[in-house]
């Protein structure tokens, strides 16, 4: 279904409800993904800044150092790989298409 670029704010389908509280964890948002985070051990000094910024918390930690992502719950934001610092320049996280992957 198309809508024609004259149509206004009350033409548009409503859309998008959210029919209960919840949060990121409670629904599987990795089908959003375009782009996804992969991780490069040699380059991560495990500052967990990807996991203090991930906002859906999609960042697996264990005794206080990166053990993987969430990819159900990655929306590919990107977010991660911008905040890591990694290693002398070199990012632990990088992001590559998901097709890609």
């Amino acid at each position: 279904m198309s809508i024609s670029k004259s149509a206004g704010w009350k033409d548009v389908l409503k859309a998008g409800r959210i029919t209960e509280p919840g949060c990121a964890a409670k629904y599987e948002t990795g089908g959003w993904r375009t782009y996804r985070p992969v991780h490069v051990p040699e380059n991560c000094i495990n500052c967990l800044f990807c996991w203090i910024f991930c906002p859906d918390q999609a960042i697996l930690v264990e005794d206080g150092k990166f053990k993987g992502i969430d990819y159900a719950h990655c929306k590919g934001c990107g977010i991660c790989a911008r905040e890591c610092p990694g290693k002398r320049g070199n990012k632990a996280l990088t992001m590559i298409k998901d097709e890609e992957a």
